[in-house]
């Protein structure tokens, strides 16, 4: 293997020159210093510890949160042709002491490990016998005790400080705040002048957020601006994610549920269908995780509020790994709010932790409410910042806004008139003036606010009240059956009187996804480029099933794009698109060209 980190960049990975701050990172640690890196999803994270495990001497100890992940990065090194291994627990006893003849022999470039097994036996005592390159922790937010993936096995890896003092320490995520960074900081003896933030903005995906009006009708819309690509939908629950999958598959998808609940080998298939197919619906609670390195999913959608601005971060950037474009849909409603507070209120976690979980959640609603645009208010959370993106739904369909105070207090009346226990479908009845049997028994036709709020219908009185939770000035009693009470900034905000804007719900149409938007992933491919590209894909996924992997371990689909595109008809000019390394082109050049060939 070379030494020259841009000779491996080009005969390893078929790239010319590094991407932003790749080459910055990979010159600080071959320098043998230590780096906290952040960089988004589909940054090119990996290659930063890579490409120097590979140059400096010794073997690369890459520390990796999920045995799925593992296999996949340890898959794709293979056809590039490094020398790379997971240690897992998984390993049956000859697989596992043949692994270990490779790595006190020197014959192993990477090694991938878990920090349960890491930590556990003789692991760490046998590998301080070995020549290291430098030791990577991926996904490093896992060892925030604030983060959302919190696994404590991260935790106790402050003890590689002592146990390598003189190897390179990396640290990478793509997604941590600034607490969460100073933490992992301070945990891993890094020091702030190792850090490389690189941004977080992945301009690549469109982010749209709605109110829940028909979820499976909104759905249904978005998907069909998908068609025969891969995708998660994320539920709450478990039960949301089977039958939605069920009702999925009654509409034509190839879709599959993925919950903790499901037993292991279930879950492994699904898993591995999901990552060998290419038009796989995936539909998954938080459990369908950090082992998604499939690079070709081109939406993400959630049929449920996330738990925070962190998580939704790092769901919605399993989309467009491959730097192509890629969508995002998030819906919500008033009993999400609830829900996700009522998590926070009834957990068994110290005041200090509770009160970080509600600034999360309300950051979150700021993201969900925002009439500006999703991206900057996104990134701001981040420290990042950018101008308005033009790729989010506020900047493609500005909201309208309107004088909500008068409302607001007509809203709050009407919910402390009928006495702080009915829930929203009944404070708009109530509101429009409705005469059922159930107001009138309730002798609630006869009270100041029967009827003050004909100006609006009721599509717009949700939004008013949706948004009233949203700001905390309204709490929803979800054990109560979704009864609505004024909250204390609500009080508030009737005491003071102060202006208040509201946005204006946009029209069903625009909810639904009807309305052409920028971005879309079905631009993915030029329509003159469209058949070559499907041709190209089909060897390749012929290829990936004779030798049971991914098809996007062959080649990614931004690489079946620049083939499609510039037509190679030489072995010399494939090696100069993007993505081809000298293994992959020895091995499937002639493959792929001869299929270029017949249809250029």
């Amino acid at each position: 293997m070379p030494a020259d980190p841009l000779q491996i960049l080009k005969t390893v990975y078929g790239y010319e020159a590094f991407r932003g701050a790749q080459g910055e990172v990979v010159g600080h640690v071959m320098a043998g210093r230590n780096a906290f890196v952040v960089m988004p999803t589909g940054g090119g994270k990996s290659l930063c510890y890579q490409i120097p495990a590979l140059a400096r001497p010794g073997m690369g100890l890459i520390v990796s949160p999920l045995i799925a992940l593992m296999a996949d990065q340890v898959a794709a090194l293979a056809q590039a042709g490094v020398r790379a291994a997971a240690l897992n627990s998984d390993l049956p006893g000859e697989e596992r002491r043949d692994l270990w003849r490779a790595i006190e022999t020197g014959d192993l470039d990477l090694l991938y490990v878990a920090p349960e097994t890491l930590l556990r036996g003789d692991t760490l005592s046998r590998l301080q016998r070995q020549p290291l390159s430098l030791i990577a922790i991926d996904e490093a937010h896992c060892l925030s005790q604030w983060g959302h993936d919190f696994r404590p096995s991260y935790r106790q890896l402050d003890c590689l400080v002592e146990a390598f003092p003189e190897t390179p320490r990396m640290a990478l995520t793509a997604t941590a705040d600034e607490p969460t960074r100073a933490e992992i900081l301070a945990h891993l003896t890094i020091d702030e002048t190792d850090a490389f933030i690189a941004g977080f903005d992945r301009p690549n995906i469109h982010y749209a957020i709605a109110e829940k009006d028909n979820p499976r009708a909104q759905l249904k819309a978005f998907l069909k601006r998908h068609p025969g690509e891969s995708g998660i939908v994320y539920c709450l629950s478990k039960r949301k994610t089977e039958e939605t999958a069920a009702w999925l598959r009654t509409e034509g998808y190839d879709a599959l549920a993925y919950h903790a609940g499901l037993d292991k080998a279930e879950r492994e298939a699904n898993q591995l269908r999901f990552q060998h197919g290419e038009a796989v619906v995936m539909v998954a609670t938080i459990a369908f995780g950090m082992g998604i390195d499939k690079p070709d999913v081109r939406f993400v959608a959630h049929l449920d509020l996330p738990s925070s601005i962190e998580a939704y971060y790092q769901e919605t950037g399993r989309a467009g790994r491959d730097g192509l474009n890629a969508e995002t849909l998030m819906l919500y409603g008033p009993e999400d709010i609830a829900l996700r507070s009522r998590f926070i209120d009834e957990s068994d976690a110290p005041d200090q932790r509770k009160r970080t979980e509600r600034g999360k959640l309300d950051a979150l609603l700021g993201l969900a409410e925002t009439a500006s645009c999703r991206r900057q208010v996104l990134l701001s959370y981040f420290g990042d910042a950018c101008g308005p993106c033009g790729n989010c739904d506020t900047c493609l369909e500005p909201p309208k806004l309107f004088d909500g105070t008068v409302a607001a207090q007509k809203a709050l009346s009407c919910i402390y008139r009928t006495g702080e226990r009915f829930g929203q479908a009944y404070i708009v009845d109530v509101l429009l003036g409705a005469t059922n049997e159930r107001i009138t028994r309730f002798g609630h036709d006869q009270v100041s606010t029967f009827g003050i709020g004909t100006e609006h219908d009721a599509r717009m009185w949700r939004a008013i009240l949706r948004q009233l939770i949203a700001l905390r000035f309204v709490a929803v009693d979800l054990a109560g059956h979704g009864g609505l009470s004024i909250a204390p900034a609500g009080r508030e905000f009737l005491r003071e009187k102060a202006p208040l804007m509201l946005r204006v719900p946009p029209e069903p149409r625009a909810r639904r996804g009807k309305v052409e938007r920028k971005g879309q992933a079905a631009s993915v491919v030029p329509q003159a480029d469209q058949a070559l590209f499907e041709l190209l894909r089909q060897k390749r996924m012929e290829i990936a099933r004779a030798q049971n992997v991914p098809p996007y371990v062959i080649f990614h689909d931004k690489t079946l794009v620049e083939l499609a595109a510039a037509r190679p008809t030489s072995r010399k000019a494939m090696a100069e698109v993007p993505g081809v390394g000298e293994a992959k082109l020895e091995r499937y050049g002639p493959a792929f060209l001869s299929v270029i060939a017949e249809n250029a």
